[in-house]
């Protein structure tokens, strides 16, 4: 990267925290910190989230799933559509006026009202650790970019450089910095695929002929997905809309129901067919790139030497001109931005309020608030930047979460909304239950990968740990809810 580059990319950077330093004095209390006010409209809060959701995780994942197996890698983030589109009309009718009515930051906070406090700290628990599974992994997408566009910088260094901007942005931020730079994070990242990324990488490879003439024809083809990847995708990512921390806080925060089913929209339209092809598209033209030796002067001398996520910010290094490879890295740093400080804010947010702060309700307190949210942010983020030097992945990591989070959460908020038997000692089972049932059998997996032990369970068809942990769940649910029901419960209005 050249100097002109490196200035662009600095002054990315630099603006981006001075907006998350002028909502840090904007702020007055947990509510603008978490929640926006509850004033958001809803273009804004569409845009921040599909940032989130797909932003550099899923942006660096893309692509290392195009580098392998082509444009069939885009059915992944299809399940984004389905899963949006399915919120809006199951999700959003049943919390967004009972979050203002009841004044919540939290999705744990739904299950204190149907359930009881012990549910709610435990769905507090689960949501926390996993995003900071999800912060991670964006953490380690920003290495893996950046380690790669610059070739003296190693991976280790990278991250934590990464991960020191990412806390300490979001530190000043809250969620309204969050939103509004999302805005301009996303807006920046898809114009920089359309007209710098996509077209130049495109003529550079030499255009839809060397294509066909260097990938094996099934790359080009949406059938190239087993059946099995197709039901794992769906099962571990679709249900992510319905216990996503970071989604509930920007229910909460539109101005109204119908705000947020028109953001929901949005989002899922975004995610699939745009951002799903043009990431793949990307992975796919640094495979060709890489096996026509064009990486052979960064140490690469085919696609088969580089590890997967590694093609995508290679390709972009290696034939953007000097100036715009600047604004297109900073389009993928503010992806990446885009969704940490989303996760870093819901895993604070579960932290303070649902844990924390359940055993100390100044926390809410105008005057303390915002510091002690800041604490906690810092300190989550710290801890998530430790864990994200063990995983391999972006995608390794991101899968994990979401298949710990949907496990454990899934059914109890689905009962709690439509199941008017469902009760507290069936929630906790089945989130216990089944968050347990997906971590034991993937750590399994993990044993046997990492260090070759022979504890390792052969699932049936080499489907996702997180079925199984749905699965019981559900019989969990339903079975205890019905022998030990909640005995005087009043069932709200909202649940009807």
């Amino acid at each position: 990267m050249t100097l002109i580059d490196g200035i662009v990319f600095a002054l990315y950077f630099l603006v981006i925290l001075g907006i998350g330093y002028y909502f840090y004095r904007k702020n007055q209390g947990a509510e603008d910190y978490y929640i926006g006010g509850r004033k958001m409209s809803y273009p804004h809060v569409g845009l921040s989230v599909v940032a989130t959701d797909v932003g550099g995780g899923f942006s660096i994942g893309l692509g290392g799933l195009g580098f392998v197996i082509g444009i069939a890698g885009s059915w992944m983030l299809f399940t984004g559509l389905v899963g949006a589109w399915l919120a809006a009309v199951f999700l959003i009718p049943k919390v967004k006026n009972l979050s203002t009515e009841q004044g919540f930051y939290t999705m744990p906070e739904i299950f204190q009202y149907f359930f009881n406090g012990k549910v709610a700290f435990v769905a507090g628990m689960i949501s926390a650790i996993g995003y900071l599974g999800f912060t991670s992994s964006q953490m380690l997408a920003g290495a893996v970019l950046a380690s790669s566009t610059f070739p003296e910088l190693d991976l280790n260094t990278a991250l934590w450089v990464m991960g020191a901007i990412i806390i300490v942005y979001t530190v000043m931020g809250g969620i309204k910095a969050v939103i509004y730079t999302d805005t301009f994070q996303w807006i920046l990242l898809l114009s920089g695929l359309i007209f710098i990324g996509i077209p130049i990488a495109f003529l550079e490879i030499g255009g839809m002929e060397a294509i066909r003439d260097t990938v094996e024809p099934e790359m080009l083809s949406l059938g190239n997905i087993s059946w099995t990847d197709a039901v794992n995708w769906g099962v571990t990512i679709i249900p992510i809309w319905f216990v996503g921390m970071t989604l509930y806080q920007r229910i909460y925060a539109t101005r109204s129901e119908s705000d947020a089913k028109k953001a929901w929209y949005m989002a899922g339209l975004f995610e699939w067919p745009i951002m799903a092809f043009m990431g793949v598209s990307l992975g796919l033209f640094a495979r060709v790139a890489a096996d026509q030796g064009m990486f052979v002067d960064m140490g690469f001398e085919s696609a088969g030497d580089m590890h997967e996520e590694q093609g995508l910010p290679t390709l972009l290094a290696t034939v953007l001109p000097v100036g715009l490879m600047g604004l297109m890295m900073s389009a993928y740093f503010s992806a990446i931005m885009s969704t940490a400080d989303s996760c870093l804010v819901a895993s604070s947010g579960n932290v303070s309020t649902d844990i924390i702060g359940r055993y100390m309700k100044w926390a809410r307190d105008k005057k303390s608030a915002i510091l002690f949210s800041q604490v906690v942010t810092l300190v989550i983020g710290v801890i998530a930047l430790l864990i994200a030097v063990i995983f391999d992945t972006v995608l390794e990591i991101m899968l994990y979460s979401y298949a710990f989070m949907v496990s454990g959460l899934l059914v109890p908020v689905v009962g709690a909304l439509y199941w008017r038997r469902s009760s507290s000692a069936g929630a906790l089972a089945a989130m216990i239950g089944g968050g347990a049932t997906t971590l034991i059998l993937t750590l399994l997996a993990e044993l046997d990968d990492r260090l070759g032990t022979e504890f390792a369970i052969d699932l049936p068809f080499g489907l996702d740990p997180n079925i199984f942990g749905i699965t019981l769940a559900l019989i969990l649910f339903i079975s205890i809810s019905l022998l030990k029901p909640d005995r005087d419960k009043i069932y709200p209005s909202a649940n009807q």
